[in-house]
């Protein structure tokens, strides 16, 4: 290991806090972060550091024909300049397939990708160092149409396969099926980026023993130490990570950005290097939501019971796999909705292009196609006369139903509950006849005094599976100690999982107080010295990490117990920091039980198994399990100037167990607020294969004064295959968001609006 040592490191986050399971306790890292006194990963420092830089492809397609670094190297303060000749180990990486190089060697795909590295001793020196950095491209013809990159085989191939990444069918009952009432539409949902606040940023130490110690904020870190040890030609145990704070992530951080390139700038100088993205750089520099174009038609009797599906869906990967494949899968499997349709046709592409590159988002791969077949709800009810609402309870899946993959429901699926109570739940008041302008559509700028105001009101249902699926081994471990620290018991638990503001410190602590009985956890730095955990992704953290914590705390209990003399382990329980029996008597306390002992395992974690889709989209669990979440939208809008306020989000949610009330409040919350974006202002402009705002001036995200007041109906329909009958909360309120708010717009100017975001250009 390294003398170095970040001066800013990792917390441990303790324990005064108490509160077991449904209870909501105070989060261990929230006064520090309250405070300002929260380590960032860009808060990381380290003595006679340098800093790292980026230099990147002003072009979306070219060829490199050469690359000059002398220049740059001569320059006072530089010690290193990198190319792709100086890629250790394998110049190509990625999370599904490996097709993005650390550098571009012989041709860029994407405007941003990263060409050269410099490590100079001051962040300006390595800017201006970059700037003596002569590359000589030549500039090819970006392809940036997902649809005909998907068909026309006389494109240019970006990539040895061709430029179809995954193609996936789904015939389910007749395909040529015919009804009485049919309604089609084609729907394009725009590039979302992610917005976390906190940049890419990382620090990385060279080590004694040749390896690297690096401390980064990420969403996991074994898939990001296979992929860099890989890259840097180093044996896994010696390239070690630690997470540092992570100022949000929503998907964006799960492809690697800046981990190969900070060590290998480490490596090669020989001293400790620092990396921090700007905001421009971070647009360029991970992974953004795949714009969509998605045909659909929906078959119904008159009396408004479906028929048929029938769509066709276009992904826009960009210029690298990243999560494409797990994007079209869910896309298609989730592509009908929470609704039993006997017969399902579609077909789904994800794409390559020379457009910026698209993975991981809240919601992979369910965001697009539920706004198409919610917008073709709607369009449905309109057609039959009927109420929307009903429309969707006519036709909602249940428990015990079959989803068009095969699949049985066999837990809870409660959509039309969750449509009636989202329905029943208050409305806003009525406007003022006089309102204060602050509540009316442009707020303060004074745009509007009510004049040409409408009202509408609009809703959204959606299903979302969690966890990974189609036979992925989807897996999270544990490590739980249990002794004596400062005369009274203590727990510490240990696992890789990625705290990304979700709350997971949180759960993770009330597990353990819940099963061992003691107030008094601690949570250990996430690093890689326990097993994986998996990503902080799919909604699946509280489920996976969640049930490892389970298991690892049970094993240590069962040790404890074991302890005991003359009684039954099976009869004895630990409660209140002390063994007792099912009646409660004290029968030993733990401190003189553990004495200067220390108790610890280590467990391992596995959902039930998934199964691939075959070439027609069957399989008996595609998905371990669904989630399901239903909104109300009303807005106004402003139909002369093409403004729009939100005025009230309404969401019923099954999460199966509320572990902590507060904080499933806070990510319905939360996720309502990124769909409201999706819906009404998020969109990343790409002309020609260049982003066009690359800034949070011209990229809009929702403010406080954006969001409207929320009403929350949680309810709890435990699935018995998960551990505490959980269900991912965190994603599908951002999914069911964006439709019901196009359908409150769409109410109120009786526009199609078949585009998200809506735009005032769309709306007059």
């Amino acid at each position: 290991m390294s003398d170095h040592a970040p001066a800013r490191s990792p917390q441990h986050l303790d324990d005064a806090i108490t509160g077991g399971i449904g209870e909501s306790p105070l989060r261990p890292d929230g006064v520090l972060k309250v405070r300002g006194e929260y380590a960032y990963a860009s808060d990381l420092w380290a003595e006679d550091m340098l800093w790292g830089a980026t230099l990147r492809s002003p072009h979306p397609h070219a060829r490199i024909r050469s690359v000059a670094v002398g220049e740059a190297l001569r320059m006072a303060g530089v010690h290193a300049v990198l190319t792709a000749e100086d890629v250790p180990g394998d110049n190509r990486y990625g999370l599904k397939y490996a097709d993005q190089p650390v550098l571009a060697a012989d041709v860029v795909r994407y405007q941003g990708e990263a060409v050269a590295l410099v490590a100079a001793d001051h962040p300006e020196t390595a800017r201006r160092a970059l700037d003596r950095i002569a590359v000589d491209y030549e500039v090819l013809d970006p392809i940036t149409d997902p649809e005909r990159a998907a068909h026309d085989t006389a494109l240019t191939a970006l990539h040895p396969d061709g430029n179809v990444v995954r193609h996936q069918r789904l015939v389910h009952g007749d395909p040529e099926a015919t009804a009485e009432v049919v309604v089609s539409g084609v729907y394009t949902v725009g590039m979302q980026d992610q917005a976390f606040l906190g940049p890419e940023s990382g620090l990385a130490i060279p080590a004694e023993d040749g390896g690297v110690d690096l401390y980064l904020a990420t969403q996991d870190l074994h898939s990001d130490l296979a992929q860099t040890a890989r890259a840097l030609g180093l044996p896994p145990e010696k390239v070690r990570l630690t997470m540092s704070g992570v100022g949000g992530a929503f998907g964006g951080r799960e492809d690697l950005s800046i981990q190969v390139h900070v060590c290998m700038l480490a490596l090669r100088a020989g001293k400790p290097v620092k990396m921090v993205y700007s905001r421009e750089e971070s647009f360029h520099g991970h992974v953004h939501r795949h714009p969509a174009r998605m045909y659909y038609e929906h078959g119904a009797t008159r009396d408004g019971e479906l028929v048929y599906v029938k769509a066709r869906q276009y992904f826009d990967g960009g210029a690298y796999a990243s999560k494409t494949p797990v994007v079209v899968g869910n896309g298609i499997t989730l592509g009908v909705g929470p609704y039993a349709v006997p017969n399902v046709a579609m077909e789904s592409w994800g794409v390559y292009t020379n457009n910026p590159p698209c993975g991981a988002m809240r919601g992979l791969g369910a965001v697009q196609p539920t706004f198409a077949y919610e917008s073709q709800m709607d369009k449905l009810a309109a057609a039959l006369g009927m109420d929307p609402v009903e429309l969707r309870i006519r036709n909602a899946l249940a428990e015990g139903d079959a989803v068009p993959t095969g699949q049985v429901l066999d837990y809870p699926a409660p959509v039309a509950e969750l449509l009636e109570r989202v329905r029943a739940l208050p409305m806003p008041p009525e406007r003022a006849e006089r309102p204060d302008i602050r509540d009316l559509p442009g707020g303060a700028a004074n745009t509007t005094h009510g004049e040409g105001v409408v009202r509408g009101v609009g809703y959204g249902v959606t299903i979302k599976n969690i966890c990974y699926a189609e036979g992925a081994d989807d897996f999270s471990t544990a490590r739980v100690r249990l002794q004596v620290v400062g005369g009274e018991p203590a727990a510490m638990v240990h696992t890789a999982a990625a705290e990304v503001g979700q709350g997971l410190v949180t759960v993770q602590q009330q597990i353990a107080r819940t099963e061992l009985g003691v107030e008094r956890v601690t949570i250990h730095p996430n690093d890689t010295s326990v097993g994986p955990a998996g990503s902080s992704s799919a909604s699946r953290q509280t489920y996976m990490t969640g049930g490892a914590v389970q298991v690892a705390c049970a094993a240590v209990r069962e040790a404890v117990l074991r302890r005991v003399d003359g009684h039954d382990p099976a009869s004895l329980e630990l409660r209140g920091g002390a063994v007792v029996t099912a009646t409660g008597a004290v029968v030993a306390e733990l401190t003189e039980l553990l004495g200067d002992d220390v108790v610890e395992e280590t467990r391992e974690f596995h959902h039930r198994e998934t199964f691939p889709l075959d070439e027609l989209g069957t399989s008996e669990r595609a998905q371990v399990q669904h989630a399901f979440s239903a909104h109300r939208a009303v807005v106004d809008v402003d139909t002369e100037l093409g403004l729009v306020k939100v005025v009230q989000l309404a969401c019923a949610q099954d999460v199966g167990k509320a572990m902590n009330p507060e904080a499933v409040l806070g990510q319905i919350q939360g996720g309502s607020a990124q769909g409201l974006g999706l819906a009404v202002m998020e969109e990343i402009q790409v002309r020609d294969g260049v982003i066009r705002n690359p800034s949070f001036t011209d990229y809009l995200i929702p403010t406080i004064l954006d969001m409207p007041p929320m009403e929350i109906d949680v309810i709890e329909r435990g699935d018995p295959n998960a551990p505490y009958g959980v269900r991912g909360v965190g994603e599908p309120p951002t999914i069911s968001t964006t439709p019901a708010v196009v359908a409150a717009i769409r109410a109120a100017t009786g526009k199609e609006l078949t585009h998200t975001p809506v735009a005032p250009e769309h709306l007059i």
